[in-house]
């Protein structure tokens, strides 16, 4: 994930950045008991850095690898660094592909 370095992001923010709709997120902080957003007087949610790595990883096991919710919770409980080291390659990896499409299209429109 390729992001500025935020303290906290919104859930638009967040929403954005991993690529799923915000009622995603909202279903994940019921079901992943260690994804618990702050919250302001208003109800806003406020991600950290560490809930925006968690989300990394539950997008990477639901979403990449196409687990059902219990597998990828059974995933983080018995494997998390491994799980972590993953799906942080992962996104490297997608950002470096979105980086070189962008390359390839702008020598393209050059032509």
């Amino acid at each position: 994930m390729d992001t500025p370095e935020k303290k906290y992001y919104k859930i638009s923010d967040a929403s954005e950045l991993l690529g799923v709709p915000a009622t995603t997120l909202r279903f994940w902080e019921k079901e992943f008991g260690n994804l618990r957003p702050k919250r302001n007087a208003k109800g806003t949610r406020f991600y950290s850095q560490a809930d925006m790595e968690r989300l990394q990883m539950i997008r990477y096991l639901v979403k990449d690898r196409g687990l059902h919710i219990e597998a990828a919770k059974r995933e983080i409980r018995t494997n998390p660094a491994g799980t972590e080291k993953r799906a942080r390659a992962v996104a490297r990896l997608r950002d470096i592909r979105a980086k070189l499409v962008g390359m390839l299209d702008a020598l393209n429109s050059r032509r």
